[in-house]
């Protein structure tokens, strides 16, 4: 069996979730209470794959917050001159990589799959594999969607074999161009139906529809959370305080809602950055 390693991809700037990312890294971001990061370990921590060793992660936008929270619980790739592209990313990562192929994830992927655990979810990327072809997990695309491929888009993770992966250069490029789409013209790109629910989380939008998915139309407060007030279907970090009303809110940790405040469908962070959506 072809031996196979994990990569999370964290090294983006997340300009379009700005502001909220001008002093937070995507990665970083939690969505229901968890960083995205840490979803994505968990995922691969599902299919047996944990540790330094088969596992790393790379950084370069706010770089020193990635690795401080990363510790010793994956291989770091820091990308000093900034992020150089999915691509170049796992360019970099060659030599520890060293040989096998590699699964690698988006950290701003939210994916839930109310009928697997995170990791059995998208175990059919590895069952039955000939640990040659190129695998892309997938969902349908948007009705009216142009690109794609074969009707289906990219849904968070690929598996790549270490004959794609050992010529990648360490410069800026994606793996749209240096390996999904050769491997489509090869007849080597093999596309993996996800059957659970998938969103990238690059907008404020679409990251605020992530954690109210998370949420389940509940409230989900982290327990050191601390609401007089009233809040409705929204998710509220550590120490975020709820006096007035929250509905349809994220609340990162540490931020409030004051007395006589009624927010509704936002994003606000303990500095009171406010983005309504």
């Amino acid at each position: 069996m072809t031996a196979v390693c994990g990569v999370v991809l964290a090294a983006g700037e997340g300009r379009r979730l700005r502001p909220l990312t001008e002093t937070l890294p995507k990665a970083l971001c939690p969505v229901g209470n968890l960083p995205l990061l840490d979803h994505a370990l968990r995922r691969l921590s599902g299919l047996g794959l944990s540790g330094p060793q088969s596992v790393a992660v790379n950084a370069a936008y706010l770089a020193e917050q990635v690795v401080a929270h990363v510790g010793d619980r994956a291989h770091l790739s820091v990308e000093p001159d900034g992020p150089i592209g999915t691509s170049g990313g796992l360019a970099r990562l060659r030599p520890w990589i060293d040989g096998r192929a590699a699964l690698a994830g988006n950290a701003d992927a939210y994916l839930h799959d109310p009928a697997r655990e995170p990791g059995k979810d998208i175990a059919a990327l590895l069952e039955g594999w000939s640990g040659d072809t190129v695998r892309m997990l997938t969902k349908p695309c948007f009705p009216g969607d142009t690109g794609g491929f074969s009707g289906r888009r990219f849904a968070g993770f690929s598996l790549i074999p270490w004959r794609y992966l050992k010529d990648l250069a360490e410069v800026s490029s994606d793996l749209v161009r240096t390996v999904w789409r050769p491997a489509e013209a090869a007849g080597d790109l093999e596309l993996i139906a996800y059957e659970g629910h998938y969103l990238d989380t690059g907008t404020p939008a679409d990251y605020l529809t992530a954690n109210l998915h998370a949420a389940a139309g509940a409230t989900l407060a982290d327990a050191s959370a601390l609401v007089s007030g009233r809040a409705d279907n929204s998710v509220l970090g550590a120490g975020a305080v709820v006096e007035g009303v929250a509905t349809r809110c994220v609340l990162l940790p540490g931020a409030r809602v004051g007395a006589g405040e009624t927010l509704t469908d936002a994003i606000r962070t303990a500095s009171g950055l406010t983005i309504k959506i």
